[in-house]
């Protein structure tokens, strides 16, 4: 026959069991305790940086475990023979969880546009890191036409004579960015940190495929830019947020020699915001910087290419997006260029997330695909392989 509830040996059990309870309990009210030295230490750091970092420290070195019981109270406590073992009321050793850290602009409980800019303090990365900025690529390209004997309405800019250029011809791009700084307007804000940043994106089409020629590089463009954004967290009808506004300047040249010299500086402004990580849209609107008409290689370059830039993109699902990328004149001129994307992820990423490794489709239709081909339209369709945000 089994004790009742009222029994001595379970008012015996139920006090061995409030007794391991407690002890932990009290361990943990008296290192959570404000008045405690170490909890006033990290409470009076005014950096709010270095306040978390100091929580985070100090956490680490509880230490949280149940009091084992010792032998002579377990013997004490075994039943009389005959009778069924009692369940054991030991509590396990209470510990921290280890959690995998991981850096905040791959962190994914933040969004992608703020993960992409390091919009909060925990999307981000530090300065002075590495960071994917347009595609890295690698492609195939085939058009509709290709230039072989570039030609600008500035003196002595037109190629004397004409090149075999085939025009299937393979595309690579090289991007990166690195935030150079941090916190300069918004060192007193909890959350939100603005940021400056340096990028580089360069351009080549090869003419892989024309061996009769050496297979040459037609043309390859360079682009460096420095570029502030500042983080904001407006809502937005429909559930869109306002993440970003910022403002950059960037030189774009081909590095040749005349005549097929051809380079421009601009400024611009821009801004972007999301609907979750399902949508985001992206605005650039630029204006050239003036140059000298001797000096200008390219005449009404802003006509072709355009002065602003809306971009959409489109997350169906986990591993497919789509994009669209539209570029106009804002003038009587009414020229411009679209490009539509598709990107599909190949693999699985670190820890079985989302890869960055894409199978990149494009089709772009305009002007300024590339710097030499800035007053010439024509239709590029595109397919390769993409390391996106690494």
């Amino acid at each position: 026959m089994l004790p009742s509830p009222r029994s001595p040996s379970l008012k015996a059990a139920g006090v061995v069991l409030a007794g391991a309870l407690a002890a932990p309990l009290a361990q943990a009210s008296s290192a959570a305790d404000p008045t405690h030295p170490a909890w006033q230490r990290c409470t009076a750091l005014a950096d709010s940086a270095q306040r978390l970092a100091c929580f985070d420290a100090w956490a680490g070195q509880q230490a949280w475990q149940a009091p084992a019981a010792s032998s002579a109270q377990a013997a004490a406590q075994e039943p009389p023979s005959g009778l069924p073992d009692p369940v054991d009321t030991t509590l396990p050793a209470t510990r921290m969880i280890e959690v995998a850290q991981v850096e905040g602009c791959r962190d994914t409980q933040y969004s992608e546009l703020s993960r992409f800019w390091e919009l909060e303090m925990g999307s981000s990365c530090g300065t002075f890191r590495f960071r994917g900025y347009r595609p890295l690529s690698a492609s195939v390209v085939a058009s509709d036409s290709v230039n072989r004997q570039p030609s600008s309405p500035a003196p002595e800019h037109t190629a004397l004579s004409s090149v075999a250029y085939r025009s299937t011809e393979a595309r690579l791009q090289l991007s990166v960015r690195t935030k150079i700084a941090q916190s300069l307007l918004t060192q007193d804000h909890p959350t939100h940190k603005d940021s400056l940043w340096f990028g580089y994106t360069q351009q080549s089409y090869w003419q892989l495929f024309s061996p009769h020629i050496s297979r040459p590089f037609r043309t390859t463009d360079h682009a460096p830019e420095v570029m502030y954004v500042y983080p904001t967290d407006a809502q937005l009808p429909w559930g869109w947020r306002w993440r970003y506004s910022g403002i950059g300047v960037v030189h774009q040249s081909n590095g040749q020699s005349l005549p097929l010299s051809r380079s421009w500086n601009r400024t611009y402004l821009m801004t972007g915001m999301e609907l979750g990580n399902q949508w985001s849209v992206n605005a650039r609107i630029w204006k050239r910087i003036p140059e000298k008409a001797e000096s200008d290689d390219n005449p009404g370059i802003s006509d072709y290419v355009g002065r602003g830039e809306l971009s959409a993109f489109w997350n169906l699902n986990r591993d497919h997006t789509l994009g669209v990328t539209l570029r106009h004149s804002l003038s009587s001129t009414s020229r411009g260029s679209v490009r539509l994307e598709w990107m599909q992820s190949l693999g699985a990423g670190l820890g079985g997330g989302k890869s960055n490794l894409r199978l990149h489709t494009q089709l772009f239709s305009g002007y300024g695909d590339s710097l030499v081909d800035y007053n010439r339209k024509r239709t590029v369709f595109t397919l390769g392989l993409s390391l996106v945000d690494f």
